[in-house]
């Protein structure tokens, strides 16, 4: 008579048991996939798979735009939505109370907010991608072309003029710590101009930049594209200087999330950093631009013609006073090491609000720029997707004027050793 074999019944403590009599238990578990937790693995999706993305009417809001347009996001797990917010105020206080949770910023704003500098209620924010380098500019009004070129310098006398009649003169950035109010100091001050005693310097969101030099509320003004280009076709501003002009390869905006849902919320942000590489990689492509032109130029984002956002994204730079230019260093959203969140930056920015007088005394510039911005992020990000990026670079930078910053150097003399500041205590 055949007997059918009882099955054996087995117990993960009694398996354990036996298997520890001829090895350990990390032998035993040694071929056991990455990420191990009990009986199942740890999964690398994201914490939080919805996400609202803040951004501004600028073309350097592109690499999110492309990212959520071409299913960048979705393909590493991210929902996402991008909203467009009205002024820059509007984007910061709406990531510090996670109406987004991720955003398109000016890399000066993560710094004020986290420091909690100029009306920024002080909220701890982080950069770990930078989104774009150059492509910003400075316009002035068309009655001063052919008067005043690429040197500010020919300001001058007209500030002097309007200020003996008691009429200052009136330029505009987009938020007081931003990159635009900085290139706009930066460019005045080498011009033997003072932005705090010598004109009145005014926000206005980017997108009315146009509209309020049009009616004569501005004489100049310090904005990113395509408004600069909107001015010259609109016939009422010409460009003085781009941005790449005062400093090449400069860091311009970030993609900024606060400091709490970063740390709730790593592989989120982790997924969110592989999704605008693919994007900005895309963007790097010339042969994409048109296409990149069509879809950021909808009124969801820029509300522009396409046209006028393409031109100074492919390096023909019409400066609209008779200078032209093929320019090599126009915006640019992946290649040269764009965006690796370099701590010289923040630094660099702690410098110049420590010349304007943003801040009383000599500002923690290591250990703020350790805090906000956040290599270490971008480069596990990177790690993970296999691509080689070029590293921390703490190169010395020399801007328009001649001026050199050192990042390993003397900080407080550097902010204090241009002749024109506003510098407090």
């Amino acid at each position: 008579m055949n007997h059918k074999p009882s099955s054996p019944k087995f117990s993960r403590r009694s398996f354990l048991g036996k298997a520890a009599k001829g090895a350990t238990l990390t032998a035993l578990f040694a071929g056991l996939p990455k990420g191990w937790v009990g009986t199942a693995c740890a999964s690398d999706a994201p914490e939080t798979a919805t996400l609202n993305f803040g951004m501004i009417a600028l073309t350097d809001c592109s690499p999110i735009v492309i990212a959520h347009e071409k299913g960048l996001f979705k393909k590493y797990g991210i929902d996402s939505t991008v909203t467009k917010g009205a002024n820059w105020a509007a984007i910061r206080d709406n990531l510090s109370t996670g109406t987004i949770q991720a955003t398109h910023m000016l890399i000066g704003m993560p710094l004020a907010s986290t420091m909690g500098l100029a009306g920024s209620p002080k909220k701890p924010m982080i950069i770990p991608w930078l989104l774009n380098r150059n492509g910003q500019a400075i316009t002035l009004k068309s009655e001063w072309n052919g008067k005043v070129g690429a040197d500010p310098k020919a300001i001058r006398p007209f500030v002097e003029k309007a200020n003996a009649l008691g009429e200052p003169l009136t330029f505009a950035m987009t938020f007081p710590p931003g990159t635009h109010a900085m290139w706009m100091r930066y460019y005045l001050g080498a011009g033997g101009i003072n932005p705090d005693k010598d004109v009145s310097l005014i926000t206005v969101p980017p997108a009315q930049m146009v509209a309020n030099m049009k009616i004569g509320k501005m004489d100049g003004f310090c904005v990113g594209e395509p408004w600069n280009a909107r001015s010259i076709a609109d016939k009422i501003g010409f460009t003085s200087v781009s941005t790449q002009d005062i400093w090449k390869d400069h860091p311009e905006k970030a993609c900024a999330f606060t400091a709490e849902f970063a740390d709730k919320n790593p592989k989120t942000v982790k997924a969110v950093l592989k999704a605008l590489h693919e994007a900005s990689v895309w963007l790097d492509n010339l042969d994409n631009r048109p296409e990149q032109c069509d879809i950021v130029s909808r009124p969801t984002y820029i509300n522009c013609e396409a046209k006028t956002i393409l031109g100074r994204l492919q390096g023909h730079y019409d400066y609209g006073d008779g200078r032209t230019k093929e320019d090599p260093n126009y915006m640019i959203f992946s290649r040269r090491n764009c965006n690796y969140p370099q701590p010289k930056y923040a630094k660099w920015f702690l410098s110049q609000y420590r010349r304007w007088g943003l801040v009383k005394g000599a500002p923690d510039y290591e250990g703020v720029a350790r805090q906000v911005m956040r290599p270490d992020i971008y480069e596990e990000a990177m790690k993970e997707i296999g691509y080689t990026h070029g590293g921390l670079n703490n190169d010395k930078e020399t801007l328009f004027d001649g001026a050199t910053f050192d990042p390993a150097g003397d900080l407080e003399a550097y902010a204090k050793s241009f002749a024109v500041n506003s510098v407090k205590g």
